[in-house]
């Protein structure tokens, strides 16, 4: 194990100088069992790519060839994703912090300052009080209070969102001693008011002010306008008023409004509560970087105008924090003097709340966002997820031996901020730097800031950060330190992963590409763990051809596996059952259930059939400038009727969308196919069972895994089922593919 002072121990006994570790590190017990499985799993690898090549050349009809050379690809890209996906099965380590040490031994002066960003980019979608409800959680962290900045960015401009922080910063100063006074975990005030709580005179009355604070925000975004019975002086009036003159969202003004001031405001007890800032980018209609990094770069210099402090959180406007003692856990890395001076950022695991029994649409990602970042993490290089990482402030300046050159002393990371937040010259710098035409001719979204040119800006970033010489650890403490909710709309998730696989494969065929760029400057093992995501998308090769070319191979009587009595029929099963069976393994050891694995396994194939081919095909035609894409805001507003059938496990399809034809298409042919080989096996004897028995389990594995959607189709009458435009678009694919694969068999 390591201590705080870096030190590889087998035990957790403290220092020489009788100090207790602050965290300690160990080898995840699975290491062993992955490296001797990797080895033998290759072995396989080599003896199927052979047995595809020997045939390939032996072939002596176009439909061998064809169906021949379509496996050989497929499995081609599966080997090269196997492979990159164990290089984080290679070292994985499990950490744990002390932060009860921690506190015996740094005293709360000691703490630096900690500078928060908060973003939302459409009210509407995002609905202001949720995002209160997150800021507000934060603010209430177990951390001085004083220390603590909130900057809010709201890429929107909505006076809505402004107007919902002003009321939010009025019921901070009754909500941050409440919390602390009653020792209460969910500091989100909707997360504990909607769990089973104490009642008392105290709680009756906090939650009457919630209440009230919620019901004038949603009355503002009814009214379509802040009214005037809302603004209570001469100021707020001024605010507002900048929303009355030409205002829209891609032409306005920068907007930075002090709603709390560390140095005078103070809750009830007397305490002095965070700072509150509210934050919105300046825009036009020629200016650039509409995207998130955008907006995280313009709070980062503004943020280091105002406040500067050493550390910064950067989250996701619905995922609130559920762990008040978080900000600890990072200083028992941060005052760790052995890794202290490489330490770009600590990153947590996003993990959801609200999830139905079985996960219908996979978002407990066991893999993603719990055991593929510990084992990035035991190679120096944990990913940057977007929420829920902590930034050393230093480390977004560039590579940890250049010297920083901003242009402007205050704009340093170490540079100290003596004058006050509300000062007129710190305001006048702070809409500076916040102006669309600022980053013009300067390293920002290059070399300093969060990184541009990707769609996952989050992921590049860290990247980047990585070759220049960051590292960053994972963190994954029992209790969750943020929650969130993911999206309950199948269209809404399918888009949002189209959006993550563009920008991901955008990475993967740049001159940073990890096969390239990202093995030269940080080795070969965590380039290739940056490359299992950055080529996520080309998993839709494979998923297509094995969703169909083996199935219209059955329809038309002709075999591409081996009979069930030859020796590669057995490699067959192994490769199929060793895959998947390790995932099942992996899942139920962190917990998971057979079922939520299911789900996870069917959701894999229909993100592949969808999201990831739309992703692939946009990403080779955008050079040719056949296509664009933009910045998509998830809808977190879901009706009830939505919520209702999500939670009885029904899936959503309500919305027509060309993602759903290519599943859609693959379920009519994989259901066909397994009825007509089924009549070929019975009417065809022996033989014919032999030759396609595999292609008929992979017919039916697909087909149970398609069973909502034949519901879909089928069964049901609600406004979830699957649009008719869809089923008929499908059905003639369906028949196309049959038609052009009866005329090659013949050949």
């Amino acid at each position: 194990m390591r201590s705080q002072s870096g030190r590889d121990d087998n035990s957790t006994a403290p220092e020489p100088n009788n100090q207790p570790p602050f965290h300690t590190v160990e080898r995840h017990p699975r290491t062993g069992p992955n490296r001797f499985f990797a080895a033998v799993y290759t072995l396989a690898i080599l003896a199927l790519l052979y047995r595809h090549a020997q045939t390939l050349v032996n072939s002596t009809t176009l439909a061998s060839f064809s169906f021949t050379l379509s496996l050989l690809i497929a499995d081609l890209v599966l080997a090269f994703m196997w492979a990159a996906a164990q290089a984080l099965r290679m070292c994985p380590i499990r950490r744990k912090q002390y932060p009860e040490n921690l506190k015996k031994f740094i005293r709360e002066e000691e703490f630096p300052g900690l500078d928060v960003f908060v973003c939302t980019a459409d009210p509407y979608k995002e609905p202001p009080i949720g995002v209160v409800n997150t800021a507000l959680s934060l603010m209430a962290y177990d951390y001085p209070t004083e220390k603590i900045s909130v900057y809010v960015s709201d890429d929107a401009g909505s006076a809505f969102t402004l107007f919902a922080f002003m009321e939010a910063a009025k019921f901070a100063s009754y909500w941050l001693p409440f919390c602390r006074e009653n020792d209460i975990m969910d500091r989100s005030p909707h997360v504990y008011f909607s769990s089973v709580h104490s009642t008392n005179s105290d709680t009756d009355k906090i939650k009457e002010m919630y209440e009230n604070m919620k019901a004038k925000v949603e009355n503002v975004m009814n009214r379509g306008e802040v009214s005037e019975i809302y603004i209570n002086d001469d100021e707020e009036r001024e605010v507002f008023n900048k929303w009355k003159s030409g205002f829209t969202l891609q032409d306005h003004p920068t907007v930075i409004q002090v709603l709390l001031d560390s140095r005078h405001n103070k809750d009830i007890t007397g305490h002095f509560l965070p700072n509150l800032i509210y934050v919105s980018r300046q825009k036009s209609k020629t200016s650039l970087h509409y995207f998130k990094a955008g907006a995280l770069n313009v709070l980062l210099r503004v943020s280091t105008i105002m406040t500067n402090a050493p550390l910064i959180l950067t989250q996701d406007c619905d995922m609130y924090s559920n762990d008040p003692t978080t900000p600890l856990r990072i200083l028992c890395y941060v005052y760790d003097l052995a890794i202290q001076p490489t330490l770009g950022f600590i990153q947590f695991p996003q993990r959801f709340q609200g999830l139905n029994k079985d996960d219908t649409y996979g978002y407990e990602f066991k893999h993603i966002i719990r055991l593929h970042p510990r084992g990035a993490d035991g190679l120096g290089g944990a990913y940057y997820f977007g929420t829920g990482t902590f930034f050393r402030r230093r480390a977004l300046f560039g590579d940890p031996s250049a010297c920083v050159e901003t242009g402007i002393p205050e704009l340093s990371p170490d540079y100290v901020v003596k004058k006050h937040i509300k000062s007129p010259d710190v305001l006048a710098l702070a809409h500076g730097v916040a102006s669309c035409n600022y980053e013009i001719q300067t390293q920002w979204g290059s070399k300093m800031g969060f990184r541009y040119g990707s769609l996952v800006e989050d992921l590049f970033t860290g990247y980047q950060m990585h070759s220049e010489g960051w590292r960053s650890i994972f963190c994954d403490p029992e209790r969750a330190a943020f929650l969130g909710n993911a999206p309950i709309n199948l269209v809404d998730a399918l888009y949002q992963w189209e959006r993550w696989g563009l920008g991901l494969l955008e990475i993967g065929l740049s001159k940073y590409s990890p096969i390239t760029f990202g093995t030269r400057t940080m080795g070969l093992p965590i380039g290739l763990g940056y490359s299992c995501y950055t080529f996520w998308t080309i998993l839709s090769i494979p998923t297509t051809i094995y969703a169909f070319i083996p199935q219209l191979g059955l329809f038309n009587g002709v075999s591409v596996f081996p009979k069930m009595y030859e020796p590669w029929f057995l490699l067959h099963v192994f490769l199929f059952l060793g895959a998947y069976g390790q995932d099942f393994i992996e899942y139920v050891i962190e917990g998971s259930s057979f079922r939520k694995w299911w789900s996870s396994q069917r959701m894999w194939m229909i993100r592949n059939l969808s999201s990831f081919a739309f992703a692939t095909a946009e990403c080779l035609l955008k050079p040719i400038g056949l296509s664009s894409y933009g910045f998509i805001v998830t809808s977190k507003v879901v009706d009830d009727e939505q919520y209702k059938r999500y939670y009885r496990g029904v899936w959503e399809f309500g919305a027509p969308s060309t993602l759903f034809v290519p599943p859609t298409t693959a379920a009519i042919i994989n259901l066909l196919s397994f009825i007509w080989g089924a009549v070929l096996i019975f009417s065809g004897g022996r033989d014919v069972g032999e030759s396609l028995i595999l292609q008929m389990v992979l017919a039916g594995c697909i087909v149970l895994n398609c069973l909502p959607i034949y519901e879909a189709i089928a069964l049901r009458s609600d406004h979830g089922k699957m649009p008719a435009k869809i089923t008929i678009i499908s059905t003639f694919v369906a028949g196309a593919l049959y038609a052009a694969t009866s005329i090659i068999s013949k050949w």
